[in-house]
């Protein structure tokens, strides 16, 4: 299902979108019409709207787009993207008129199976925005899955290492969850474990995974996933601190989409 301002959408209106890729969006986990960390979600498309369109956006009417497309029971996953349907790509200083594109999808059911990630050298354009451009990072998925990895892990030209594709990855070192500081788009998930686990914030170099006890992938779909492998580094898949995480980012209130 996809609504563009609460009415279908045709295919005049997502030309736009499909041949320019400019815009952004965020993706919530909706179960039984409830949504952890809904606030945040709305504060990220604020914050967007204004960084790539200069322009205000409702966070109410979006919430009430939002709940028109989302299921009301069971789980699915609302996606909230905005746009300029007349972006014109010579004049992108132009004055803008964002709209909001809902859709819906199933949820897959967590907690989702272990996975190996293999690092590629590579950082977004502009990491604090959850951009539609995901060009590079699927370019760079696809290469792991080609090598036979299940994602790509992204590390800098000098060996730190930032995000996943389209997740934040945390670490476990026997004492302190651990947050690696770098330049990436801090995800709804990863804040709300922030709130709900003490942790630390600091560099994480690809060197350091080999003495890390656990490392998971966060995500508003996939919630907390065990990182079994990087690279050729083979890493446990069954840490008490993945069921600790999982239970304090469970018990975090979900808020009435």
């Amino acid at each position: 299902m996809a609504e563009l301002n609460g009415e279908p959408i045709s295919v005049d209106q997502l030309k736009t979108l499909a041949l320019t890729g400019y815009g952004h969006f965020t993706s919530m986990r909706v179960e039984e019409g409830r949504v952890r960390g809904l606030s945040l979600h709305l504060d990220r498309l604020v914050r967007d709207c204004k960084a790539l369109f200069d322009a205000e956006l409702d966070p109410e009417r979006v919430r009430e787009l939002a709940r028109r497309v989302a299921s009301t029971a069971g789980t699915c996953v609302v996606r909230v993207t905005v746009f300029d349907p007349n972006f014109d790509m010579g004049h992108p200083a132009a004055k803008a008129d964002p709209e909001v594109l809902v859709t819906m999808r199933p949820a897959t059911n967590l907690p989702l199976s272990p996975m190996r990630v293999q690092t590629r050298t590579y950082v977004r354009d502009l990491p604090t925005v959850k951009s539609v451009g995901l060009f590079g990072q699927l370019l760079h998925r696809r290469a792991a899955q080609l090598d036979g990895f299940g994602d790509a892990l992204f590390v800098d030209e000098q060996s730190l290492i930032s995000e996943g594709g389209t997740w934040n990855i945390g670490f476990f070192d026997g004492d302190r969850v651990i947050w690696p500081e770098a330049d990436i788009l801090v995800g709804v998930t990863m804040q709300l474990l922030k709130a709900a686990h003490e942790y630390d914030e600091r560099p994480v170099r690809l060197a350091d995974i080999a003495g890390m006890e656990a490392v998971f992938a966060t995500n508003s779909a996939i919630g907390v996933r065990v990182v079994s492998g990087v690279d050729d580094i083979a890493l446990t898949d069954d840490h008490p601190i993945i069921d600790t995480l999982r239970k304090a980012y469970m018990e975090v209130p979900a808020d009435p989409l």
